[in-house]
C-alpha cells in the first residue's frame, strides 16, 4: 500500500531522529553560483571536507549574461558570485560546467539531459525548483543555505516526511494546449497555498500522454502550488529518454537499470493522503493576471471582479501592480516583450514548438523577444537543426544559455511597466526587473503573442 513517494523516501532514511524527522541520504547534489557560496565558506569555517564531491554537480546559470559568453560578465554583482564560484570548485577540486563549457546550462535542465538524473534517486540544489527531476520517478527538492552545507559534509539532509497527494489528468487535450497550461490551470484550482507540506504524484492518462520535457515542467512548478515537490511514475517513455545519455547506464547496466525502474510507481491500492482529479478538455491556453501564479485564468475567461474574490485586498492590489481592469479580457492586450525560456521552458521541444510555429510568419513591430536556451547542448541541437534560422528570421533573438530574463538577477530585465508574457514559472513584482509586469504562458501562446504584437488565443491560429 506504497506511494512511489514512498518508496523512494523509505529506501533512503539512514535513520529517525526522536523529533519524528529523518536522516536521508542523498544520491546527487546541483550546486550554482547564487546558493552555494555561503555553504562553501561554512565548510571552510569549520574545517570541514566535501563528504563526496563526485556527488555534486556544478554549473553557473542564475548570473550569467545571455549575449557574448566568451567575455568578462558586465554586471559587478553578477561577475562576482560566478568568479566565486570558480574560485570554490577549483579549491575544492570540483569540475564546474561554467561559461564555455560544453555542458554549461540551467542545473535543471543539465541535468536530465546529460543523464545524470535518473529514477529512484533523491536530488537537492538550492533553488526551488529542482522539483523539475521530479518527472524522472526522483524525490527532488529544494534546499536552503545550511541545508547546502550539511548535504556537502555529510551527504544526508535532515527532513520531516511530507504528506501525500495525488493529481489525476485525464482525457485529452485540446489543440494548442500544452504541460504548461495544464499546470497553470491545476494552480489556479488549488491556489499557492493548495500543495503546502505535500509531495504530489501526478498521474493520469493526459500525463502519460506527455513527452518527457512537458512531465518536466509540470513537476518544475509543482512547487508554485506550496508543494514540496512533484513526481510522475517512470515509463517506457522516461526510459527511452534516458537511454544513450552521457551519465546514463550503458548495455547490461542500462537494461538491469529498467528492470529496477519499472519497479517505481505506486501501488494499486496505495492511499494518499489528499486526491485530486481534472479533465483535461476542460483546460485551455493559460495565462496568470496577477502577481502570484496561482492568478491564473483560462484564456475565454476574464479577470475576476473583486464581488467575487475571497480576498478583494489583494486582488486590487496586484491589478494596480499590473496596471489591469478587474472584469476585463486579457485577449487583445498589447504586449512589448515576450520571453521564451527559463528551467520551465527552455528545452529542445520548446524551441521546436516555437520554430514550428513562428515558420514564415513575423513578430510584429513592437515585440521584442528574448528565445534563451536552457543550455548549451540545447543551443547547439537548436542550431543542428536551423532553428536559429527560422527564429532569425521571423525577428527571434535566440541568445545563449542562462536563467535570463526568468528573473532580475542578470542583464536581462524587462522594463518598468511593460508586460512580458513569459515561459517561465513565477509572475511575483519585479520578479523579471523592478517595475516589470509578467504574464504567464505556454511556449505557443508567448508565441502567438509575438507574433500578434498581442495576447490571442493559439487555438485559433494552429492549422
Amino acid at each position: 500500500m506504497n506511494t512511489l513517494f514512498d518508496k523512494i523516501w523509505d529506501a533512503h532514511v539512514v535513520k529517525t531522529l526522536e523529533s519524528g524527522s529523518q536522516v536521508m541520504y542523498i544520491d546527487r547534489h546541483f550546486i550554482h553560483e547564487v546558493t552555494s557560496p555561503q555553504a562553501f565558506a561554512g565548510l571552510e569555517a569549520r574545517g570541514l571536507p566535501l563528504f563526496r564531491k563526485e556527488k555534486i554537480v556544478a554549473t553557473a546559470d542564475h548570473n550569467v549574461p545571455t549575449k557574448n559568453q566568451h567575455l568578462p560578465i558586465q554586471e559587478k554583482l553578477s561577475r562576482h558570485q560566478v568568479d566565486t564560484l570558480i574560485e570554490n570548485c577549483d579549491k575544492h577540486g570540483l569540475e564546474l560546467y561554467g561559461l564555455g563549457h560544453e555542458y554549461q546550462g540551467i542545473v535543471h535542465v543539465i541535468g536530465p539531459e546529460l543523464g545524470i538524473t535518473k529514477p529512484g534517486m533523491t536530488i537537492v540544489c538550492g533553488d526551488s525548483h529542482t522539483s523539475t527531476h521530479g518527472a524522472f520517478g526522483c524525490v527532488a527538492f529544494g534546499i536552503g543555505t545550511s541545508q547546502i552545507e550539511q548535504v556537502m559534509a555529510t551527504q544526508c539532509l535532515i527532513q520531516p516526511k511530507p504528506k501525500t497527494m495525488r493529481i489525476t489528468v485525464d482525457g485529452e487535450l485540446q489543440k494548442g494546449v500544452l504541460s504548461k497550461d495544464i499546470i497553470l490551470y491545476i494552480i489556479s484550482k488549488l491556489t499557492t497555498g493548495g500543495g503546502t507540506g505535500y509531495f504530489v504524484e501526478y498521474a493520469g492518462s493526459a500525463i502519460r500522454s506527455l513527452s518527457m520535457e512537458a512531465r518536466m515542467t509540470i513537476c518544475n512548478m509543482s512547487i508554485e502550488m506550496g508543494a514540496r515537490g512533484g513526481i510522475i511514475a517512470p515509463d517506457d517513455v522516461t526510459f527511452a529518454y534516458i537511454k544513450g545519455r552521457k551519465f546514463a547506464p550503458k548495455d547490461d547496466a542500462y537494461e538491469a537499470a529498467v528492470a529496477h525502474w519499472r519497479t517505481l510507481k505506486s501501488d494499486e491500492d496505495a492511499v494518499f493522503d489528499k486526491e485530486y482529479h481534472f479533465k483535461a478538455e476542460d483546460i485551455e491556453p493559460m495565462l496568470t493576471y496577477g502577481t502570484n501564479p496561482g492568478m491564473g485564468i483560462r484564456i475565454s475567461e476574464n479577470i475576476p471582479t473583486f464581488a467575487g474574490a475571497e480576498n478583494a485586498k489583494n486582488l486590487k492590489k496586484s491589478l494596480n501592480y499590473m496596471a489591469l481592469e478587474a472584469g476585463g479580457s486579457l485577449i487583445g492586450k498589447q504586449v512589448n516583450y515576450v520571453f521564451i525560456g527559463s528551467c520551465t521552458n527552455s528545452r529542445i521541444e520548446d524551441l521546436r514548438l516555437v520554430a514550428n510555429f513562428v515558420k514564415g510568419k513575423r513578430k510584429a513591430d513592437n515585440v521584442n523577444v528574448m528565445v534563451v536556451p536552457g543550455s548549451k547542448q540545447v543551443e547547439a541541437q537548436a542550431k543542428r537543426e536551423g532553428l536559429d534560422k527560422i527564429l532569425l528570421e521571423a525577428g527571434f533573438e535566440l541568445r545563449e544559455p542562462g536563467c535570463s530574463a526568468c528573473l532580475g538577477m542578470n542583464e536581462d530585465k524587462i522594463p518598468a511597466g511593460e508586460y512580458c508574457v513569459s515561459t517561465s514559472n513565477r509572475n511575483f513584482e519585479g520578479r523579471q526587473g523592478p517595475g516589470a509586469r509578467t504574464i504567464l504562458a505556454s511556449p505557443l501562446t508567448a508565441a502567438a503573442t509575438a507574433v500578434a504584437g498581442k495576447i490571442v488565443d493559439v487555438r485559433f491560429l494552429i492549422e
